[in-house]
Protein backbone atom coordinates (compact mmCIF):
# COMPACT_ATOMS: atom_id res chain seq x y z
CA UNK A 1 0.00 0.00 0.00
CA UNK A 2 1.35 3.73 -1.17
CA UNK A 3 1.68 5.17 1.75
CA UNK A 4 -0.20 8.58 2.09
CA UNK A 5 1.68 11.98 1.53
CA UNK A 6 1.69 15.53 3.36
CA UNK A 7 0.99 18.24 0.42
CA UNK A 8 0.28 21.62 0.05
CA UNK A 9 -3.27 22.66 -0.12
CA UNK A 10 -3.10 23.75 -3.68
CA UNK A 11 -1.14 20.23 -4.56
CA UNK A 12 -3.76 18.33 -2.77
CA UNK A 13 -6.53 20.28 -4.76
CA UNK A 14 -5.02 19.84 -8.30
CA UNK A 15 -5.10 16.00 -7.21
CA UNK A 16 -8.85 15.97 -7.10
CA UNK A 17 -9.10 16.36 -10.57
CA UNK A 18 -11.30 18.68 -12.70
CA UNK A 19 -14.49 17.66 -13.67
CA UNK A 20 -18.13 16.52 -12.22
CA UNK A 21 -18.01 18.73 -8.69
CA UNK A 22 -16.42 21.58 -10.79
CA UNK A 23 -19.28 21.50 -12.84
CA UNK A 24 -22.03 21.70 -10.12
CA UNK A 25 -20.06 24.28 -7.97
CA UNK A 26 -20.55 26.41 -10.99
CA UNK A 27 -23.80 25.64 -10.94
CA UNK A 28 -24.03 27.28 -7.41
CA UNK A 29 -22.11 30.46 -8.57
CA UNK A 30 -24.62 30.78 -11.59
CA UNK A 31 -27.62 30.61 -9.35
CA UNK A 32 -26.15 33.24 -6.95
CA UNK A 33 -24.37 35.46 -9.23
CA UNK A 34 -28.12 35.28 -11.35
CA UNK A 35 -29.70 35.93 -7.75
CA UNK A 36 -27.41 39.38 -6.65
CA UNK A 37 -28.08 40.28 -10.74
CA UNK A 38 -31.50 40.21 -10.89
CA UNK A 39 -31.84 41.63 -6.86
CA UNK A 40 -29.23 44.54 -7.79
CA UNK A 41 -30.00 45.45 -11.18
CA UNK A 42 -34.19 44.68 -10.70
CA UNK A 43 -34.17 48.36 -10.26
CA UNK A 44 -32.84 49.14 -13.67
CA UNK A 45 -36.56 48.26 -15.04
CA UNK A 46 -38.92 48.72 -11.75
CA UNK A 47 -37.95 51.97 -11.13
CA UNK A 48 -39.04 53.46 -14.78
CA UNK A 49 -41.76 51.21 -14.94
CA UNK A 50 -43.06 52.05 -11.71
CA UNK A 51 -42.80 55.79 -12.32
CA UNK A 52 -46.93 55.68 -13.06
CA UNK A 53 -47.84 53.52 -9.81
CA UNK A 54 -45.79 56.22 -7.78
CA UNK A 55 -45.90 58.95 -9.58
CA UNK A 56 -41.72 59.74 -8.98
CA UNK A 57 -39.87 62.18 -10.30
CA UNK A 58 -36.62 61.89 -12.08
CA UNK A 59 -34.51 63.30 -8.80
CA UNK A 60 -37.10 60.61 -6.62
CA UNK A 61 -35.62 57.65 -9.52
CA UNK A 62 -31.94 58.63 -9.23
CA UNK A 63 -32.07 57.78 -5.46
CA UNK A 64 -34.19 54.80 -5.91
CA UNK A 65 -32.29 53.28 -8.48
CA UNK A 66 -28.94 53.94 -6.44
CA UNK A 67 -30.30 52.48 -3.29
CA UNK A 68 -28.67 48.89 -3.95
CA UNK A 69 -25.20 50.54 -4.10
CA UNK A 70 -25.83 52.22 -0.46
CA UNK A 71 -26.75 49.00 0.55
CA UNK A 72 -23.46 47.32 -0.89
CA UNK A 73 -21.43 50.11 1.10
CA UNK A 74 -23.22 49.23 4.27
CA UNK A 75 -22.68 45.81 4.68
CA UNK A 76 -20.04 44.50 2.48
CA UNK A 77 -17.15 44.50 4.86
CA UNK A 78 -19.72 43.27 7.71
CA UNK A 79 -20.31 39.85 5.09
CA UNK A 80 -16.25 39.60 3.94
CA UNK A 81 -15.52 39.83 7.93
CA UNK A 82 -18.64 36.71 8.57
CA UNK A 83 -17.15 34.92 5.16
CA UNK A 84 -13.48 34.59 7.17
CA UNK A 85 -14.85 34.28 10.34
CA UNK A 86 -17.76 31.96 10.12
CA UNK A 87 -17.58 30.13 6.40
CA UNK A 88 -18.43 31.13 2.73
CA UNK A 89 -20.95 28.26 2.74
CA UNK A 90 -22.81 29.58 5.92
CA UNK A 91 -23.08 33.58 5.21
CA UNK A 92 -24.08 33.16 1.30
CA UNK A 93 -27.04 30.47 2.24
CA UNK A 94 -28.38 33.53 4.97
CA UNK A 95 -27.34 36.48 2.25
CA UNK A 96 -30.05 34.68 0.11
CA UNK A 97 -32.66 33.95 2.77
CA UNK A 98 -32.89 37.60 3.53
CA UNK A 99 -32.15 38.68 0.28
CA UNK A 100 -35.55 36.75 -0.85
CA UNK A 101 -37.42 38.01 2.02
CA UNK A 102 -36.71 41.84 1.56
CA UNK A 103 -36.63 41.60 -2.26
CA UNK A 104 -40.21 40.20 -2.34
CA UNK A 105 -41.42 42.65 0.34
CA UNK A 106 -40.44 45.39 -1.85
CA UNK A 107 -43.47 44.47 -4.42
CA UNK A 108 -45.93 45.51 -1.88
CA UNK A 109 -44.19 49.27 -1.24
CA UNK A 110 -46.71 52.07 -1.12
CA UNK A 111 -44.64 54.48 -2.05
CA UNK A 112 -41.38 55.27 -3.60
CA UNK A 113 -39.76 56.19 -0.21
CA UNK A 114 -40.87 52.02 1.22
CA UNK A 115 -39.39 50.37 -2.44
CA UNK A 116 -36.11 52.73 -1.55
CA UNK A 117 -36.41 51.00 1.79
CA UNK A 118 -36.59 47.33 0.98
CA UNK A 119 -34.18 47.62 -2.34
CA UNK A 120 -31.63 48.96 0.08
CA UNK A 121 -32.06 45.96 2.50
CA UNK A 122 -32.31 43.34 0.10
CA UNK A 123 -29.07 44.88 -1.52
CA UNK A 124 -27.58 44.70 2.34
CA UNK A 125 -28.30 41.30 2.32
CA UNK A 126 -26.77 40.23 -1.53
CA UNK A 127 -23.65 43.09 -0.96
CA UNK A 128 -21.16 40.12 -0.42
CA UNK A 129 -22.77 37.49 -2.85
CA UNK A 130 -20.60 38.13 -5.49
CA UNK A 131 -17.31 38.21 -3.94
CA UNK A 132 -17.99 35.47 -1.76
CA UNK A 133 -19.28 33.19 -4.79
CA UNK A 134 -16.21 34.13 -6.59
CA UNK A 135 -14.00 33.67 -3.08
CA UNK A 136 -15.84 29.86 -3.23
CA UNK A 137 -15.94 29.06 -6.45
CA UNK A 138 -11.43 29.80 -6.60
CA UNK A 139 -10.95 28.07 -3.49
CA UNK A 140 -12.71 24.97 -4.53
CA UNK A 141 -10.97 25.19 -8.41
CA UNK A 142 -7.44 23.83 -9.61
CA UNK A 143 -5.30 26.74 -9.94
CA UNK A 144 -4.63 25.77 -13.43
CA UNK A 145 -8.83 26.40 -14.19
CA UNK A 146 -9.31 28.97 -11.87
CA UNK A 147 -8.77 32.26 -13.74
CA UNK A 148 -10.60 30.98 -16.42
CA UNK A 149 -14.02 30.06 -14.46
CA UNK A 150 -13.48 32.88 -11.76
CA UNK A 151 -13.23 35.47 -15.65
CA UNK A 152 -16.44 33.63 -16.72
CA UNK A 153 -18.52 34.49 -13.99
CA UNK A 154 -18.99 38.20 -15.93
CA UNK A 155 -20.48 36.09 -18.42
CA UNK A 156 -23.27 34.77 -16.24
CA UNK A 157 -23.69 38.48 -14.82
CA UNK A 158 -23.93 39.50 -17.99
CA UNK A 159 -26.28 37.01 -19.24
CA UNK A 160 -28.59 37.78 -16.27
CA UNK A 161 -29.06 41.03 -17.33
CA UNK A 162 -30.12 39.73 -20.72
CA UNK A 163 -32.63 37.55 -19.12
CA UNK A 164 -34.32 40.43 -16.77
CA UNK A 165 -35.15 42.49 -20.33
CA UNK A 166 -36.82 39.05 -22.09
CA UNK A 167 -38.82 38.82 -18.76
CA UNK A 168 -40.23 42.17 -18.64
CA UNK A 169 -40.89 42.30 -21.65
CA UNK A 170 -44.42 39.86 -21.21
CA UNK A 171 -45.10 40.81 -17.84
CA UNK A 172 -44.81 44.56 -18.31
CA UNK A 173 -47.20 44.43 -21.13
CA UNK A 174 -49.61 42.96 -19.18
CA UNK A 175 -52.51 44.76 -17.98
CA UNK A 176 -53.98 43.46 -15.04
CA UNK A 177 -54.66 45.84 -11.83
CA UNK A 178 -55.90 44.65 -8.52
CA UNK A 179 -56.28 46.79 -5.53
CA UNK A 180 -55.01 45.59 -1.96
CA UNK A 181 -57.18 47.39 0.68
CA UNK A 182 -55.16 46.23 3.37
CA UNK A 183 -51.83 48.03 2.07
CA UNK A 184 -53.85 50.92 -0.28
CA UNK A 185 -52.07 49.46 -3.20
CA UNK A 186 -52.61 48.88 -6.69
CA UNK A 187 -51.15 45.52 -7.83
CA UNK A 188 -50.00 46.04 -11.32
CA UNK A 189 -47.30 44.06 -13.04
CA UNK A 190 -44.64 45.94 -12.03
CA UNK A 191 -45.02 44.66 -8.78
CA UNK A 192 -45.50 41.13 -10.27
CA UNK A 193 -41.90 41.70 -12.13
CA UNK A 194 -40.52 42.36 -8.88
CA UNK A 195 -41.45 39.14 -7.08
CA UNK A 196 -40.08 37.16 -10.26
CA UNK A 197 -37.10 39.01 -9.94
CA UNK A 198 -36.89 37.77 -6.33
CA UNK A 199 -37.15 34.57 -6.98
CA UNK A 200 -34.07 33.15 -7.99
CA UNK A 201 -32.53 34.31 -4.27
CA UNK A 202 -34.79 31.24 -2.96
CA UNK A 203 -33.44 28.99 -5.06
CA UNK A 204 -29.79 30.10 -4.75
CA UNK A 205 -30.03 29.19 -0.39
CA UNK A 206 -31.09 26.26 -1.17
CA UNK A 207 -28.62 25.36 -3.71
CA UNK A 208 -25.69 27.04 -1.59
CA UNK A 209 -27.10 25.20 1.62
CA UNK A 210 -26.22 22.15 0.07
CA UNK A 211 -23.31 22.66 -1.28
CA UNK A 212 -19.56 22.07 0.25
CA UNK A 213 -17.57 24.44 2.63
CA UNK A 214 -14.27 25.82 1.09
CA UNK A 215 -11.69 23.24 1.96
CA UNK A 216 -9.21 26.12 1.61
CA UNK A 217 -11.04 27.81 4.67
CA UNK A 218 -11.41 25.03 6.99
CA UNK A 219 -7.46 24.68 6.33
CA UNK A 220 -7.24 28.16 7.33
CA UNK A 221 -8.99 27.56 10.62
CA UNK A 222 -7.58 24.94 11.70
CA UNK A 223 -9.62 22.21 10.94
CA UNK A 224 -7.67 19.96 8.81
CA UNK A 225 -9.42 16.54 8.93
CA UNK A 226 -12.70 18.28 7.71
CA UNK A 227 -11.09 20.23 5.04
CA UNK A 228 -9.66 16.45 3.88
CA UNK A 229 -13.02 14.89 4.08
CA UNK A 230 -13.96 17.39 1.82
CA UNK A 231 -11.19 17.21 -0.77
CA UNK A 232 -11.65 13.52 -0.83
CA UNK A 233 -15.31 14.11 -1.77
CA UNK A 234 -14.64 16.19 -4.63
CA UNK A 235 -11.76 13.05 -5.69
CA UNK A 236 -14.79 11.16 -5.68
CA UNK A 237 -16.73 12.69 -7.16
CA UNK A 238 -14.61 14.22 -9.92
CA UNK A 239 -13.08 10.76 -11.03
CA UNK A 240 -15.15 8.25 -9.77
CA UNK A 241 -12.74 6.61 -7.66
CA UNK A 242 -13.09 5.23 -4.12
CA UNK A 243 -11.80 7.76 -1.43
CA UNK A 244 -9.06 5.52 -0.23
CA UNK A 245 -7.40 6.27 -3.69
CA UNK A 246 -6.29 9.89 -3.12
CA UNK A 247 -2.98 9.76 -2.12
CA UNK A 248 -3.01 13.08 0.42
CA UNK A 249 -2.35 11.92 3.91
CA UNK A 250 -2.30 15.29 5.51
CA UNK A 251 -2.51 19.26 4.47
CA UNK A 252 -0.31 22.09 4.81
CA UNK A 253 -2.13 25.57 3.76
CA UNK A 254 1.50 27.01 2.41
CA UNK A 255 0.54 30.73 3.41
CA UNK A 256 -0.11 33.11 6.43
CA UNK A 257 -2.96 32.62 8.41
CA UNK A 258 -3.09 35.91 10.28
CA UNK A 259 -3.12 36.02 14.39
CA UNK A 260 -5.89 34.70 16.16
CA UNK A 261 -8.11 37.49 18.05
CA UNK A 262 -11.11 37.64 20.19
CA UNK A 263 -13.54 39.78 19.76
CA UNK A 264 -16.44 41.00 16.93
CA UNK A 265 -14.61 44.33 16.42
CA UNK A 266 -11.22 42.98 17.24
CA UNK A 267 -12.11 40.69 14.37
CA UNK A 268 -12.67 42.74 12.02
CA UNK A 269 -10.31 45.02 13.07
CA UNK A 270 -7.43 42.27 12.71
CA UNK A 271 -8.70 40.90 8.99
CA UNK A 272 -8.87 45.03 7.50
CA UNK A 273 -5.56 46.39 9.13
CA UNK A 274 -3.39 44.21 7.10
CA UNK A 275 -4.83 45.26 3.92
CA UNK A 276 -4.17 49.28 5.02
CA UNK A 277 -0.21 48.45 5.27
CA UNK A 278 2.67 47.07 3.95
CA UNK A 279 2.82 44.81 2.17
CA UNK A 280 -1.10 44.85 0.72
CA UNK A 281 -1.19 48.27 1.09
CA UNK A 282 -0.17 48.83 -2.55
CA UNK A 283 -2.42 46.40 -4.17
CA UNK A 284 -5.26 47.32 -1.94
CA UNK A 285 -5.07 50.88 -3.42
CA UNK A 286 -4.47 50.32 -6.86
CA UNK A 287 -7.38 48.08 -6.94
CA UNK A 288 -9.85 49.83 -5.11
CA UNK A 289 -9.22 53.15 -7.54
CA UNK A 290 -9.51 50.58 -10.45
CA UNK A 291 -12.74 49.26 -9.10
CA UNK A 292 -13.98 53.17 -8.30
CA UNK A 293 -13.22 53.60 -12.29
CA UNK A 294 -14.97 50.49 -13.66
CA UNK A 295 -18.01 50.91 -11.43
CA UNK A 296 -18.07 54.29 -11.62
CA UNK A 297 -17.52 55.18 -15.45
CA UNK A 298 -19.74 51.79 -16.49
CA UNK A 299 -22.08 50.65 -13.50
CA UNK A 300 -24.81 53.66 -14.47
CA UNK A 301 -24.54 52.97 -18.23
CA UNK A 302 -25.67 49.43 -17.62
CA UNK A 303 -28.43 50.98 -14.79
CA UNK A 304 -29.71 52.59 -17.13
CA UNK A 305 -29.50 51.11 -20.12
CA UNK A 306 -33.11 50.13 -20.38
CA UNK A 307 -34.27 53.91 -19.95
CA UNK A 308 -31.49 54.94 -23.18
CA UNK A 309 -32.56 52.15 -25.37
CA UNK A 310 -36.31 52.87 -24.33
CA UNK A 311 -35.51 56.38 -25.60
CA UNK A 312 -34.02 55.79 -28.54
CA UNK A 313 -36.79 53.06 -29.87
CA UNK A 314 -39.43 55.39 -29.26
CA UNK A 315 -37.79 58.24 -31.02
CA UNK A 316 -37.26 55.91 -33.71
CA UNK A 317 -41.17 55.17 -33.65
CA UNK A 318 -41.50 58.63 -33.97
CA UNK A 319 -39.69 59.00 -37.03
CA UNK A 320 -36.39 60.79 -35.77
CA UNK A 321 -33.66 58.45 -37.34
CA UNK A 322 -31.87 61.19 -39.09
CA UNK A 323 -30.82 62.96 -35.29
CA UNK A 324 -28.12 61.86 -33.71
CA UNK A 325 -27.59 59.18 -30.66
CA UNK A 326 -28.18 61.91 -28.02
CA UNK A 327 -30.28 64.09 -29.89
CA UNK A 328 -32.49 61.32 -30.21
CA UNK A 329 -32.91 60.96 -26.33
CA UNK A 330 -33.71 64.37 -25.91
CA UNK A 331 -36.33 65.12 -28.60
CA UNK A 332 -38.51 61.94 -26.10
CA UNK A 333 -37.18 63.44 -22.39
CA UNK A 334 -40.15 66.01 -22.54
CA UNK A 335 -42.80 63.09 -23.29
CA UNK A 336 -43.20 62.27 -20.31
CA UNK A 337 -44.90 58.82 -19.84
CA UNK A 338 -47.06 59.96 -17.22
CA UNK A 339 -49.28 62.03 -20.25
CA UNK A 340 -50.55 58.77 -21.29
CA UNK A 341 -50.29 56.62 -18.07
CA UNK A 342 -48.37 54.38 -19.52
CA UNK A 343 -45.05 53.00 -17.86
CA UNK A 344 -44.30 49.96 -19.70
CA UNK A 345 -40.78 50.03 -21.33
CA UNK A 346 -40.55 49.61 -25.20
CA UNK A 347 -40.64 46.03 -25.97
CA UNK A 348 -38.12 46.64 -28.88
CA UNK A 349 -35.91 48.24 -26.78
CA UNK A 350 -35.82 45.57 -24.16
CA UNK A 351 -34.97 42.97 -26.83
CA UNK A 352 -32.20 45.59 -27.71
CA UNK A 353 -30.67 45.12 -23.97
CA UNK A 354 -31.23 41.18 -24.52
CA UNK A 355 -29.55 41.24 -27.63
CA UNK A 356 -26.53 43.90 -26.29
CA UNK A 357 -26.11 41.68 -22.97
CA UNK A 358 -25.68 38.28 -25.08
CA UNK A 359 -23.38 39.96 -27.32
CA UNK A 360 -21.01 41.00 -24.57
CA UNK A 361 -21.66 37.67 -22.51
CA UNK A 362 -20.64 35.88 -25.87
CA UNK A 363 -17.48 38.03 -26.04
CA UNK A 364 -16.75 37.24 -22.15
CA UNK A 365 -16.56 33.75 -23.08
CA UNK A 366 -14.21 34.16 -26.17
CA UNK A 367 -12.01 36.38 -24.07
CA UNK A 368 -11.89 34.00 -21.50
CA UNK A 369 -10.98 30.96 -23.51
CA UNK A 370 -7.52 32.89 -24.53
CA UNK A 371 -7.29 34.51 -20.93
CA UNK A 372 -3.81 32.52 -20.31
CA UNK A 373 -2.52 32.92 -23.83
CA UNK A 374 -2.98 36.92 -23.80
CA UNK A 375 -2.35 37.56 -19.97
CA UNK A 376 -5.16 38.69 -17.39
CA UNK A 377 -3.37 42.47 -16.87
CA UNK A 378 -3.20 43.00 -21.40
CA UNK A 379 -6.69 41.79 -21.74
CA UNK A 380 -7.75 44.34 -18.85
CA UNK A 381 -5.89 47.07 -20.11
CA UNK A 382 -6.71 46.63 -23.54
CA UNK A 383 -10.85 46.21 -22.83
CA UNK A 384 -10.80 49.73 -20.52
CA UNK A 385 -8.92 51.61 -23.12
CA UNK A 386 -10.99 50.50 -26.23
CA UNK A 387 -13.95 50.63 -23.72
CA UNK A 388 -12.80 54.15 -22.93
CA UNK A 389 -12.24 55.61 -26.64
CA UNK A 390 -15.85 53.99 -27.67
CA UNK A 391 -17.60 55.84 -24.64
CA UNK A 392 -16.53 59.18 -26.11
CA UNK A 393 -17.17 58.35 -30.21
CA UNK A 394 -20.47 57.52 -28.79
CA UNK A 395 -21.22 61.61 -28.81
CA UNK A 396 -18.51 62.74 -31.11
CA UNK A 397 -20.54 60.53 -34.18
CA UNK A 398 -23.73 61.73 -35.95
CA UNK A 399 -25.36 58.44 -37.40
CA UNK A 400 -27.47 56.68 -34.19
CA UNK A 401 -26.31 53.43 -35.86
CA UNK A 402 -22.14 54.33 -35.40
CA UNK A 403 -23.76 55.36 -31.79
CA UNK A 404 -25.24 52.56 -31.15
CA UNK A 405 -22.11 50.29 -31.95
CA UNK A 406 -19.53 52.56 -29.96
CA UNK A 407 -22.25 52.23 -27.00
CA UNK A 408 -22.18 48.24 -27.00
CA UNK A 409 -18.29 48.32 -27.53
CA UNK A 410 -18.43 50.96 -24.40
CA UNK A 411 -20.50 48.84 -22.19
CA UNK A 412 -18.50 45.96 -23.15
CA UNK A 413 -16.31 47.32 -20.34
CA UNK A 414 -17.85 45.62 -17.94
CA UNK A 415 -16.16 42.28 -18.25
CA UNK A 416 -13.49 44.11 -16.43
CA UNK A 417 -15.51 43.94 -13.06
CA UNK A 418 -14.66 39.76 -12.99
CA UNK A 419 -11.56 40.39 -14.72
CA UNK A 420 -10.72 42.68 -11.27
CA UNK A 421 -11.94 40.04 -9.42
CA UNK A 422 -9.31 37.57 -10.11
CA UNK A 423 -6.67 39.79 -9.31
CA UNK A 424 -7.80 40.04 -5.76
CA UNK A 425 -8.88 36.24 -5.30
CA UNK A 426 -4.58 35.68 -6.58
CA UNK A 427 -3.18 38.54 -4.28
CA UNK A 428 -4.48 38.49 -0.83
CA UNK A 429 -4.18 35.44 1.44
CA UNK A 430 -6.76 33.26 2.77
CA UNK A 431 -7.14 34.61 5.98
CA UNK A 432 -7.90 38.26 4.18
CA UNK A 433 -9.08 36.92 1.06
CA UNK A 434 -12.99 37.49 1.27
CA UNK A 435 -12.72 40.55 2.77
CA UNK A 436 -10.41 42.03 0.59
CA UNK A 437 -12.89 40.89 -2.28
CA UNK A 438 -15.61 42.40 -0.77
CA UNK A 439 -14.05 45.65 0.20
CA UNK A 440 -12.77 46.18 -2.96
CA UNK A 441 -16.35 45.69 -4.85
CA UNK A 442 -17.34 47.71 -2.10
CA UNK A 443 -15.52 50.31 -2.60
CA UNK A 444 -16.30 50.39 -6.48
CA UNK A 445 -20.11 49.62 -6.53
CA UNK A 446 -20.32 51.88 -3.46
CA UNK A 447 -19.03 54.53 -5.35
CA UNK A 448 -21.19 54.11 -8.64
CA UNK A 449 -24.23 55.22 -6.62
CA UNK A 450 -22.72 59.19 -7.07
CA UNK A 451 -22.23 58.14 -10.96
CA UNK A 452 -26.20 57.00 -11.71
CA UNK A 453 -27.20 59.79 -10.50
CA UNK A 454 -24.90 62.12 -11.93
CA UNK A 455 -25.71 60.15 -15.09
CA UNK A 456 -29.29 60.51 -15.08
CA UNK A 457 -29.44 64.05 -14.65
CA UNK A 458 -26.76 64.93 -17.82
CA UNK A 459 -28.72 62.41 -20.13
CA UNK A 460 -31.53 64.60 -19.45
CA UNK A 461 -29.59 67.85 -19.17
CA UNK A 462 -26.26 67.11 -21.36
CA UNK A 463 -26.21 63.90 -22.78
CA UNK A 464 -22.85 64.72 -25.05
CA UNK A 465 -20.94 65.77 -21.92
CA UNK A 466 -22.40 62.55 -19.95
CA UNK A 467 -20.21 60.43 -22.70
CA UNK A 468 -17.29 62.54 -22.75
CA UNK A 469 -17.05 62.58 -19.11
CA UNK A 470 -17.89 58.82 -18.06
CA UNK A 471 -15.74 57.46 -21.70
CA UNK A 472 -13.09 59.47 -20.20
CA UNK A 473 -12.83 58.17 -16.81
CA UNK A 474 -13.01 54.71 -18.27
CA UNK A 475 -9.92 55.40 -20.65
CA UNK A 476 -8.13 56.91 -17.61
CA UNK A 477 -8.48 53.34 -15.78
CA UNK A 478 -6.77 51.37 -18.21
CA UNK A 479 -3.54 54.17 -17.87
CA UNK A 480 -3.79 53.17 -14.08
CA UNK A 481 -4.55 49.50 -14.76
CA UNK A 482 -0.53 49.50 -15.71
CA UNK A 483 0.57 49.71 -12.37
CA UNK A 484 -1.23 45.98 -11.78
CA UNK A 485 0.98 43.46 -10.97
CA UNK A 486 2.35 41.54 -13.68
CA UNK A 487 1.15 38.14 -14.85
CA UNK A 488 4.63 36.45 -14.56
CA UNK A 489 5.04 37.83 -11.42
CA UNK A 490 2.34 36.34 -9.72
CA UNK A 491 2.91 32.81 -11.16
CA UNK A 492 6.07 32.59 -10.27
CA UNK A 493 5.57 33.25 -6.74
CA UNK A 494 4.05 31.21 -3.54
CA UNK A 495 0.35 32.30 -2.08
CA UNK A 496 3.17 34.41 0.44
CA UNK A 497 5.01 35.77 -1.73
CA UNK A 498 2.33 37.08 -3.98
CA UNK A 499 1.05 38.99 -0.67
CA UNK A 500 4.19 40.98 -1.22
CA UNK A 501 3.91 42.74 -4.78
Amino acid sequence: MVAKSCVTFEEALDMTGFGKFNFLAMLVTISLITSMAFEIMSVAYLVPASACDLNTTVFQQGLMAGMPLLGIIATSHFWGYLADTQGRRKILSLCMFLAFLTGASAALSTNWIAFSVLKFLSSSAVAGTYALALTLLSECTPKNRRSILVASTSTIYLSATGVMAVLSIPVLQLSFSHHLPLLDITFVPWRLLNLIFSMPCALAAVGVYLSYESPRYLLSVGDDEKALEVLKAFFVINTGKSADEYNVGSLVLGEDTGKSVKGLWASIISQTVPLLKPPLLKNTVILSILFVIVYVGLNPFIVWLPYIADGVMKSLENGHDTLSFCDMLNSVQNSTTSENNDCSLNKFAMITVFVISIIIASLNVLLSSVINCVGRKNMLIGIQLVSGLAGICVAVVDSWIASTVCLIIFTSGMLNFGMLSTFTVDIFPTYVKAMAVCMTLMVGRGSSFLGINILKNMLVSNCELAFYTFGGLTFVGGLIAFLLPGEIKLKKQDPVEATKL
